[in-house]
């Protein structure tokens, strides 16, 4: 069967792998000339002008990513070089915050809360009432409810220093907006999902290189073709397949963001004629609902910066005069990149980048004490869509024989990379379900001519 992908991001490159796999003949097909999407590297220099590899944005894996990790391994991915493994720590620069030790689920985080540094043993306490109500309801709630709905009564200090950070970090929207149901079962899967499933996975490889640079070589030792510079503008259905770039496939897979998703459907719905013309429409309408957040992230250098630990959270502030807009830093210099280089990260920024890259670097000063040069500023303005409550989220199937995958369809995770890889499994095996419609279609068709 003959499938095509448009993207290679981590969703595309997943469903290719995954298709191809499967038997199936791929060709992907990508704009730029970069693989990796959102989660890409970025060539810059240092300010002693030494060239450097960033990525558009600082990115943490979890355990409990085991659809990434799978195919990170099958296409040749050595995890244990290319991941730093630590326990789930929020642990700001003074010492205060959770660190869970790397023991069996769930004594890993009864032992993380009861040893967590700068809390009293009655906010312990609360906080494991909670996760102990939430466990026995099944990590489960109202539909209705926001993160900072499901947390109310608890503490003021644990909200700041660690549901706030987590929110922010799993699902790049604040509590007062965020959905309490995709953040319960972000938890459960990372504290009930099995031995490692919270151990925090530190890339110490860009982005690119991590899965999608591996995956292309992988998919071309196997006859898929991975076309770079070569933007698809319209798709043409031909009875009950597609032609893309002038060839014909039994299905298509839309790996972009939505926003190019949406654009290519809208270049190929204009015969009102056709059967599945008012299918992209009805999609359309509900991938244009999605409001989206940014993630700025500021990389910055000091010939002596360095951290206590690879990662730490910050205090971050948005009021008077006092703003600090990051929630985590990262030493570079711990995971792979030169020393003194370290990356800040802001989610749900609303920050212009001058501006944030200026309060950074204050923040920096503060909390660290540490005087930095900037090194690059990157604000990913769509970074990922605002997970709110009750969102209606596009469906994987757009019309016979079309599929999308991306972070921002339908499913039970935030904007992840893993919601984005399982997106891309499942659409490849629909494809191939699809796929083999259609071309049982086509010959039927052939024999009858």
């Amino acid at each position: 069967m003959k499938i095509a992908i448009i993207g290679a991001g981590w969703a595309g490159m997943a469903a290719a792998v995954e298709a191809t796999t499967a038997g199936h003949r791929v060709s992907v097909f990508e704009s730029s000339q970069t693989l990796g999407g959102r989660a890409r590297a970025v060539r810059a220099h240092l300010p002693n002008g030494s060239p450097v590899t960033l990525d558009n944005g600082q990115h943490v894996l979890i355990g409990a990513y085991r659809d990434t990790l799978r195919l990170m391994r099958q296409v040749g991915v050595d995890e244990h070089r290319a991941l730093m493994r630590l326990p789930l720590t929020l642990r700001f620069p003074d010492g205060a915050g959770l660190r869970l030790p790397d023991w069996p689920t769930p004594l890993d985080a009864l032992a993380g809360i009861l040893g967590a540094r700068g809390w009293s043993m009655a906010e312990k306490w609360s906080l494991l009432r909670q996760a102990a109500n939430w466990q026995r309801q099944g990590f489960q709630c109202d539909a209705k409810l926001t993160v900072l709905q499901l947390c109310q009564g608890l503490p003021p200090r644990l909200m700041t220093e660690l549901l706030e950070p987590l929110c922010l970090s799993a699902l790049n929207t604040g509590v007062e907006y965020a959905s309490a149901p995709v953040f319960l079962r972000v938890l459960k899967d990372a504290l009930l999902g099995g031995s490692g499933s919270s151990m925090l996975l530190l890339p110490r490889v860009d982005m690119s290189a991590l899965f999608p640079e591996a995956a292309a070589q992988w998919l071309q030792q196997h006859g898929t073709a991975v076309h770079m510079g070569q933007r698809i503008d319209t798709l043409q259905a031909d009875g009950r397949q597609w032609n893309v770039d002038r060839n014909r496939y039994d299905a298509v897979i839309l790996a972009t963001s939505a926003s190019a998703a949406i654009r290519l459907l809208e270049n190929s719905s204009q015969d009102d004629s056709a059967p599945w013309s008012g299918q992209i429409r009805l999609w359309n309408e509900v991938a244009r609902t999605l409001c989206f957040e940014a993630i700025g992230t500021v990389y910055a250098w000091g010939a002596s910066a360095a951290l206590a630990h690879p990662m730490l959270a910050l205090r971050s502030a948005d009021e008077g005069e006092s703003q600090a807009p990051a929630q985590f830093v990262f030493d570079r210099g711990q995971l792979g990149g030169p020393h003194g280089l370290l990356a800040f990260v802001a989610s749900a920024n609303s920050v212009p980048r001058e501006a944030l890259q200026e309060q950074v670097l204050k923040q920096a000063q503060t909390q660290l004490g540490m005087a930095l040069q900037a090194v690059q500023t990157i604000v990913e303005k769509r970074a990922t869509f605002a997970c709110t409550p009750g969102l209606l989220r596009p469906s994987q199937v757009i019309a016979q024989g079309l599929l999308a995958s991306g972070d921002y369809i339908a499913g039970p995770y935030p904007a992840t990379i893993e919601g984005a890889v399982r997106s891309a499994v499942s659409a490849a095996r629909l494809a191939s379900v699809a796929a083999y419609d259609g071309a049982a279609n086509a010959r039927s068709n052939e024999t009858s001519r």
